[in-house]
């Protein structure tokens, strides 16, 4: 009674024109090649040696020092935490945003926060938000998010980065309530790679439930929002729009008009051969 398609009921924002995820069409991005890459700072000697891991009860919660940073936004932003959005055990669909119609196993987004009365979000699981001096929820918020795939026995290695200079952007929402529509999202298309275990980690550790609660423990599984409608609304690449191949009823027309022109010409030349034939006029014969 309280699942996704009842949140407008107590959120009305939840039901707006501008609400995230959304399926991404590679096809219908418009390239933009001022947009700048982002460029995160203070990762590699961060103040905190030690994070802290929470589960919420819907994602699980990783909180990060205010002394790591990033540029390549309107303002500079701190970080504040990231979080996980994935499937069920045995299901390799776990992310929000998808790419082509394509769900990825699961999703990483990462909140940031700006300067005091600028509150900087990427609106997606907990629906974490900072306040400004005077309490009011502030509106502007701007969102970072991950694309991750699943790699199968092997170790991770090279390639276990997103390219931070291509990505997708648009103007969204929190997919959890309240669902506020000020939220700019930035959308890494390539995948960082983890191990099934690390996957299946996610998808079988962790519960919804109390531990004190009578009822049987549920495990916290599918915790990502259905795509909503765009609705109009403009998605940007920071990187030029690649050939597009043909699509699968581009390939079948293109066959059967192969074979429609082979056998037409088939059979011209087959009449054109009968008609071009002389008449060689049959001798008499004898009656024996």
């Amino acid at each position: 009674p309280h699942g996704q398609q009842h949140w407008h009921e107590g959120h009305p924002e939840c039901g707006g024109r501008a609400q995230s995820p959304i399926d991404i069409g590679t096809a219908r991005a418009q390239p933009d090649l001022s947009l700048p890459p982002l460029q995160p700072e203070g990762y590699e000697h961060p103040q905190s040696p030690q994070l802290t891991l929470a589960n919420n009860g819907h994602t699980a919660v990783l909180a990060l020092p205010p002394s790591l940073r990033l540029r390549g936004l309107p303002h500079t932003f701190t970080a504040l935490q990231l979080h996980f959005h994935w499937g069920r055990p045995g299901h390799a669909a776990g992310a929000e945003h998808l790419l082509d119609g394509h769900r990825a196993p699961a999703e990483v987004p990462g909140d940031t926060g700006g300067r005091p009365g600028n509150c900087s979000e990427n609106g997606a699981g907990g629906g974490k938000w900072m306040r400004n001096g005077v309490g009011k929820e502030d509106g502007n918020r701007s969102g970072v998010r991950k694309w991750h795939g699943s790699c199968v026995g092997n170790d991770c290695g090279e390639g276990c980065y997103a390219h931070l200079d291509r990505y997708y952007r648009y103007n969204g929402s929190l997919t959890t309530p309240p669902c506020f529509q000020s939220v700019l999202w930035t959308l890494f298309p390539q995948p960082v790679r983890i191990s099934r275990a690390q996957l299946e980690q996610l998808q079988g550790s962790l519960y919804s439930t109390e531990e004190a609660e009578p009822e049987e423990p549920q495990l916290l599984v599918d915790n990502f929002r259905a795509p909503q409608e765009l609705n109009q609304r403009l998605v940007l690449s920071s990187f030029p729009r690649e050939p597009q191949g043909y699509s699968t009823g581009e390939v079948i027309a293109i066959i059967f008009g192969a074979v429609a022109g082979c056998v037409g010409l088939f059979l011209a030349v087959h009449f054109g051969a009968k008609r071009m034939r002389p008449h060689i006029p049959q001798e008499h014969q004898s009656d024996p």
